[in-house]
């Protein structure tokens, strides 16, 4: 089940865009993207009420502010756990059986790929390719790539990581 991003949104201190603000305040066109991902740095993720202000302080239109979120993979409106975890999904990991790969991490994680756990220790994605096709099928744990994997594996290399 996803974290519901508005409820992370209540206690939201918006003073911490300040500096990131003035860092950019001279830059008078093509601010908006450094300031996205200042931002994003700043909170982890980028939820509405930090998109209203940099849309107020940049005067762009809001939707111009989700437009570019939403279009670069970069930038996250919901968010993301402590550790991720990338399942690829390419040719050859799933001729190899990535499809079961992903039913075992979304089972012991209890999320589906795009969404972090409850307690934000994991954000589950799939990938087109993580580019290490000769250890099909494969995962990332952050930077850790783990392969030639089978469903049992996977509750082992999750409990590395946990907490």
């Amino acid at each position: 089940m996803s974290t519901n991003p508005q409820a992370q949104c209540e206690c939201l201190d918006l003073t911490k865009l300040e500096p990131v603000f003035e860092r950019y305040k001279d830059i008078v066109n093509g601010a908006l993207i450094p300031v996205l991902q200042a931002s994003q740095d700043v909170y982890g993720y980028l939820p509405v009420p930090v998109l209203e202000a940099i849309a107020e302080r940049l005067a762009v239109p809001i939707s111009q502010v989700y437009g570019v979120v939403t279009f670069y993979a970069q930038f996250h409106l919901e968010p993301r756990g402590k550790h991720i975890v990338r399942t690829c999904q390419g040719t050859a990991c799933h001729v190899r059986g990535a499809g079961k790969i992903l039913d075992a991490l979304k089972e012991n994680l209890g999320v589906a790929p795009g969404h972090a756990t409850a307690d934000l220790q994991f954000t589950l994605e799939t990938v087109a390719c993580i580019g290490a096709c000769g250890l099909a099928p494969v995962l990332m744990v952050d930077q850790d790539t783990h392969g030639r994997l089978t469903p049992d594996a996977i509750p082992e290399i999750l409990d590395k990581y946990r907490k």
